[in-house]
């Protein structure tokens, strides 16, 4: 309403309600400097310009210190997208090395300068491997950038990884892993857990959770689709469902341990699966049987990956196979084919083919 006369004791007034641009509606009133009509709408306009400069601009929120969002992370991102294994590792991460560095820190406050003073303290004083160090920024990345996703902060800065050297894989040569495979021969439920590491490049976890009903019989066949991560099952790594054709050998040896215990492929006498214990302890003492150096259950997934690249399949298809989410992953296979860039040059020298061969021949 415009300004008015106050009845009861003659003063000059104003009364207004305003709408601010964050939405909420104020109401404004007073009287002017002195008791006149003009100094009355004077100080209306000011009292309106004083609302729209400070009320009127919405109030900065405060951010989160780590501590607080980390448990919102957790419990939101991390548990709704993450397999078990992962989400433990991502909880220990953050509990051993990034809530006590970061956790009294408003996240905004996190930059790049920040980021490499943590690196740094990982590197020298708790003389953290480079690979680790990377598995402990990578979990701070994702913290920070699901903080931007929420709008939590503008903007999460960047977090820069270390340069890894690749570390040599360890595979099996043909001759070591038909020694493995001649002294695993006598324990038939060992001998096919070998097989399906080496023949089949299924991970520890995988061989653990494999029921029968991931065998298709008839087309010879096996899906690829759980993990066991101690007791807790869950997807496979990247959640990727995989088929993978049997060799002979390997569907020899399942219907040679096909049993009624439950339905786990590979079980105790109570039907349950075998432990990580187990697994651990036994290829080694298979291996020192062989004669061989002993070597891990991840060991037979680089020979079956090593041995197809070997015998000239195609890295597409080795990818699809093992189900590595990223191409580069597999190519690491290629680079173990002694001479392989030497037959890839001589294909230059050999002789044309098809119509390339009618365009070397033209006049």
């Amino acid at each position: 309403m415009p300004v008015y006369r106050d009845k009861r004791n003659g003063r000059w007034r104003f009364r207004k309600m305003l709408t601010l641009p964050n939405g909420r509606r104020i109401r404004l009133g007073g009287t002017g400097a002195v008791n006149a009509r003009v100094a009355a709408e004077a100080a209306e306009r000011a009292a309106i310009e004083h609302a729209l400069r400070g009320m009127g601009k919405p109030q900065p929120k405060e951010v989160p210190t780590l501590e607080k969002f980390q448990e919102e992370f957790v419990r939101t991102y991390v548990r709704a997208n993450n397999k078990e294994s992962e989400r433990r590792s991502k909880e220990l991460i953050l509990q051993a090395h990034i809530v006590p560095h970061f956790g009294r820190m408003r996240l905004h406050a996190i930059g790049a300068r920040e980021i490499e003073a943590f690196k740094a303290e990982l590197l020298e004083e708790k003389e953290l491997g480079r690979k680790t160090v990377n598995n402990v920024l990578a979990v701070l990345s994702k913290l920070l950038r699901y903080a931007e996703e929420l709008e939590v902060v503008e903007r999460a800065p960047r977090v820069r990884l270390l340069k890894v050297e690749r570390r040599k894989v360890r595979y099996l040569d043909f001759e070591e892993y038909a020694a493995l495979l001649k002294a695993a021969a006598s324990e038939p439920e060992w001998y096919a857990a070998v097989l399906l590491g080496g023949d089949a490049g299924l991970r520890r976890g995988e061989i653990r959770a494999l029921q029968w009903d991931d065998w298709d019989r008839q087309a010879g066949r096996l899906v690829v689709q759980r993990s066991l991560w101690e007791d807790v099952e869950g997807a496979t790594k990247g959640w990727n469902q995989r088929t993978i054709p049997l060799t002979d050998r390997l569907a020899s040896a399942l219907r040679a341990i096909r049993h009624l215990r439950g339905p786990y492929v590979l079980c105790d006498a109570d039907g349950r699966p075998l432990t990580r214990e187990a697994m651990r302890w036994n290829l080694p003492r298979l291996c020192r049987r062989a004669g061989i150096r002993p070597c891990g259950w991840h060991a037979l997934r680089h020979t079956f990956c090593t041995h197809l690249a070997m015998r000239g399949a195609p890295a597409k298809t080795i990818q699809a196979l093992a189900g590595h989410a990223d191409l580069t992953t597999t190519l690491q296979y290629m680079h173990l084919v002694e001479g392989a860039a030497e037959q890839a040059i001589a294909l230059l020298e050999a002789p044309a083919q098809g119509r390339c061969q009618q365009v070397a021949n033209a006049p």
